[in-house]
């Protein structure tokens, strides 16, 4: 498989469980795979796949001591902004999890957050802090409740 093969894969892969948070948050199925952190291990091991086969001294020295035009220079290699793309898919989905499970517990409104964290993910966690600050607080023994019946 090519670079842009695994590529395109990570990006099916991500956007199944994108797709369960936004459009069947409620669902059991949704609940039971968001309440483990297993389905980001493929990915990861594809971040890491595409560091080993693009890290060289050379790319180490400019990430050890990064300089914009070097860090641009490094990840226009296909190998390297695979890397990138692929911790961005992580970093946001995980994020997009955790914006999910705040959402079920607090019993509040996530789906614009989680489609903005899915494009623009410090965007989405930006509308998700407002959306939280705004909406109506619950009494603790509400989350407690919500608690025990994720478990």
């Amino acid at each position: 498989m090519t670079f842009s093969d695994l590529f395109n894969l990570s990006n099916l892969y991500a956007m199944f469980f994108w797709a369960l948070i936004i459009i069947l948050p409620n669902w059991l199925f949704t609940k039971k795979i968001m309440h483990s952190l297993l389905f980001f291990v493929p990915l990861i091991g594809l971040y890491i796949y595409y560091l080993f086969a693009t890290l060289d001294s050379e790319s180490v020295a400019i990430l050890a001591n990064p300089r914009l035009e070097n860090v641009a220079r490094f990840f226009s290699e296909e190998g390297a902004a695979g890397a990138g793309w692929v911790h961005f898919l992580i970093v946001d989905l995980f994020l997009g999890r955790w914006i999910y499970w705040q959402g079920q517990e607090k019993k509040m409104w996530t789906k614009h957050s989680l489609i903005l964290c899915l494009f623009f993910g410090p965007v989405g966690l930006l509308s998700h802090i407002v959306t939280a600050y705004f909406s109506p607080k619950q009494d603790n023994s509400e989350v407690a409740k919500t608690d025990t019946a994720i478990s």
